[in-house]
């Protein structure tokens, strides 16, 4: 919210009667008499289970940068800086763990190429809740041919003088619910928890355990924040065998065959190997 706080562009926010920005999840109550996102006045009522809500479901902010007080003062340093992890995302409630480690840099590039996300709002012309595969999540960012950057990515390991120190790629999740729709995990700041094993894999420092998908910490690795017990650790860091040779057979049939013969070999084997691992621990 520091970031936020001046210089700042908001979108389909609610607007309050003194000219600030309000929306659900802010933190706080709504002060009084709101114009919601669509232009109409509108009085928080908690007892209307039906009421609409004053913001857009995908309301969103600009702010600079530099206003984010936790940046790096390095952050413009023409020269760059060293990079010690890569995080590659998505929005799943089921089957994707809370974070996993690739084992190498291109096993790295094979999981940033099959990464999937829940539909959210933001787009309007598909279904919310189902299931978009969008790579290194620059499908709407590439202006050439996914393939060729999925080969750039493995080029780039190549040509590295020292693989040791070329960056560790991570895989994360913070959007895991239960069977009801219950959140797993709390996310926001307390994803410095799992940042922190990030930091200690980076330094081989990690309590780590291999798996079929690739490395990941061992139950008792993570810090536990408030309200998340051991079962739901447990549940947050398993491997879904089932749910990821759906994941294998998505990606085979629905998705590697959209890049054609640019789809670089070694994604492909990657994705045996993967069905392979998770087909003999079954």
């Amino acid at each position: 919210m520091v970031s936020a706080s001046k210089n700042s562009i908001f979108t389909n926010c609610a607007l309050t009667e003194d000219n600030d920005v309000w929306w659900e999840g802010i933190g706080y109550d709504a002060p009084s008499k709101l114009v919601d996102w669509h232009g109409n006045d509108w009085v928080q009522d908690k007892s209307n289970k039906t009421q609409k809500p004053a913001a857009h479901p995908n309301a969103r902010f600009t702010a600079p940068a530099s206003q984010c007080p936790s940046i790096a003062s390095e952050w413009e340093d023409p020269k760059g800086v060293p990079i010690s992890a890569i995080l590659f995302g998505g929005r799943r409630p089921k089957t994707i763990p809370l974070v996993h480690q690739s084992r190498d840099w291109n096993h790295g590039v094979f999981l940033g190429s099959i990464v999937g996300s829940e539909i959210t709002a933001a787009a309007l012309d598909l279904k919310v809740g189902t299931i978009r595969r969008d790579p290194f999540a620059m499908i709407p960012f590439c202006g050439y041919h996914m393939g060729e950057y999925f080969q750039h990515w493995i080029n780039v390991g190549k040509a590295a003088p020292d693989a040791d120190k070329l960056p560790k790629i991570f895989y994360v999740n913070w959007f895991r619910k239960t069977d009801d729709g219950k959140w797993l995990w709390p996310g926001f700041g307390e994803n410095s928890r799992v940042l922190k094993w990030v930091f200690e894999a980076c330094e081989g420092t990690a309590k780590t355990m291999e798996t079929p998908i690739g490395v990941m910490p061992t139950p008792d690795a993570i810090d536990r924040p408030e309200g998340v017990t051991e079962e739901d650790m447990k549940e947050l860091l398993a491997v879904d065998i089932d749910g990821w040779l759906n994941e294998v057979a998505d990606v085979r049939a629905n998705h590697y065959p959209k890049f054609g013969d640019k789809l670089p070999k070694e994604l492909a084997s990657f994705l045996d190997q993967l069905e392979g691992n998770l087909k003999a621990a079954k």
